[in-house]
């Protein structure tokens, strides 16, 4: 799993790669939170457009990095889902509280 952070002004985007599962979150969790408590981003936005598989604890890890994001005042965005992905976090119910677009506004 790689994650690369892209820090500009106060956006933080993070673009994950491969598969998040619950092998993989508690790392990527730990890495992200490092580096929001670090920026303190008015927004933070996902890349999914590497990630081929996410279960439950991949929702659970964005729903904390979202209640952390708007904790600190800032919000959460995702981008770049697939079809599959982007079935997942509708079927989760997530797309109620977090937007998904297809690439940063």
């Amino acid at each position: 799993m790689n994650i690369e952070f892209i820090q500009k002004d106060k956006l933080l985007v993070i673009k994950l790669t491969e598969e998040i599962d619950h092998h993989t979150t508690e790392k990527i969790r730990r890495k992200i939170d490092n580096e929001i408590t670090r920026y303190m981003p008015r927004k933070v936005l996902f890349d999914f457009g590497s990630i081929s598989f996410m279960d439950s604890a991949g929702i659970g890890m964005i729903i904390g990095r979202y209640k952390m994001a708007k904790m600190l005042g800032g919000e959460l965005e995702i981008i770049n889902a697939n079809k599959a992905i982007r079935k997942v976090l509708e079927m989760s119910g997530i797309v109620n509280i977090i937007p998904i677009k297809e690439k940063v506004s």
